[in-house]
């Protein structure tokens, strides 16, 4: 036979039967006796204890999604400035690479004619610049007419600019143009890194064809990452820089990172009706991944109420109820049951709307979860 405690309990806190009438029974029952007795033995066994009603700090929040990301130039795609056959590929996905390293080996005909082009036309350069200098010589000095002298410097100029711009394009082909002056002509070019950090992709293998349009892999520096959320327009104009965020990545953990608001944009997407919010991350030691999801809450204020511990406030059907302590005997605690309104809730406290009854008054604060589950476990007979 259960306590006597419980089955007092029960009468108050649970609707017998299944029938609206039998409900409509329970309710009355509740209202006409909402006394509590309990024993000092029964009080102690079930690890209670009294406190009071107490101010308490809650965070108005908004709730927000996003990504982890890295800044645009922590991000590179390697493409080349001139299509050819990849012979050299000596890197994976998930590789960390410094800058300057050797990426990819390309090799095509076309580098030795561009070569070609150039020795030959730096060879013709000497010989029409001594021709241009000759020509500006004998017309300072009125020997020969004004049209040769124009049509020497207008043939040098034309191939100086020819010649500048081959030479241009062998340094953006990392081929050396003084190696070519020296006779050295190679059929391959070299890509190295633009950038220090981790290979994310890798879109070609040996003897394959890339074109100048094509990404052969792309670079990620992560020592950067920071959190891009999507605020909507209604709540913009709570977001400053400087508030806390406290941010989950509910794919992999449900442990919580903090970060802060670092830029808020200035734009609404027209489509989602959406900002963009940039926070920094404060624990950089993290194995985040960009790309991740987060869900995230933005602090933007902090409001300061009267609240209770969760375990002091006992759900029943749509009512919140706690037990407050009317007298104390000798033999135990006679309690009353009063129904409060709540307000914000953190994972430890419930803000009590109406308080004012509540300020001067003990309570149980805690034991009340045997209590509550003996009732559901009654609930239903």
């Amino acid at each position: 036979m259960k306590p006597l405690y419980i089955i007092t309990f029960l009468l108050l806190f649970m609707a017998c039967g299944n029938s609206e009438s039998d409900t409509t029974e329970a309710v009355e029952t509740v209202s006409h006796n909402d006394k509590i007795k309990l024993s000092k033995e029964q009080f102690n066994s079930e690890g209670m204890e009294l406190g009071t009603i107490a101010e308490h700090t809650f965070n108005e929040t908004v709730i927000v999604n996003g990504m982890i990301d890295v800044p645009p130039h922590n991000k590179s795609r390697v493409s080349t400035y001139h299509g050819g056959y990849i012979t050299k590929t000596p890197l994976l996905v998930g590789d960390k690479v410094k800058k300057g390293q050797l990426l990819v080996t390309l090799e095509n005909t076309e580098y030795v004619e561009i070569q070609q082009q150039f020795l030959e036309v730096a060879e013709q350069l000497s010989y029409l610049k001594n021709e241009y200098t000759r020509q500006k010589t004998l017309f300072d000095e009125k020997i020969t007419s004004e049209k040769n002298y124009l049509k020497a410097e207008s043939t040098y100029k034309s191939n100086l600019a020819f010649h500048n711009g081959l030479e241009k394009k062998l340094q953006m082909l990392n081929i050396n143009p003084k190696f070519v002056l020296a006779g050295n002509m190679s059929s391959t070019i070299n890509i190295y890194a633009p950038i220090s950090g981790h290979v994310t992709k890798v879109n070609v293998s040996n003897g394959a064809f890339v074109s100048a349009s094509d990404v052969i892999m792309e670079i990620v520096d992560i020592d950067h990452m920071h959190l891009e959320l999507s605020v909507f327009e209604k709540d913009i104009m709570k977001i400053k820089k400087g508030q806390k965020i406290n941010f989950t990545i509910p794919e992999s953990s449900q442990k919580t990172y903090s970060a802060d608001v670092h830029l808020v944009g200035t734009t609404i997407n027209e489509t989602t009706r959406r900002v963009q919010v940039h926070g920094h991350i404060d624990d950089a030691e993290s194995n985040f991944i960009v790309g991740m999801f987060v869900e995230a809450e933005i602090n933007i204020d902090e409001v300061k109420s009267m609240a209770l511990p969760q375990e002091a406030v006992i759900k029943t059907g749509d009512g919140y109820y706690i037990l407050m302590l009317e007298e104390k005997t000798a033999d135990g605690y006679v309690f009353e049951k009063k129904e409060v309104k709540i307000g914000k809730q953190t994972e430890d406290f419930m803000e009590i709307l109406n308080s004012e009854n509540l300020l001067i008054k003990q309570l149980i604060i805690q034991g009340t979860a045997m209590l509550l589950n003996d009732s559901e476990g009654g609930h239903g007979h």
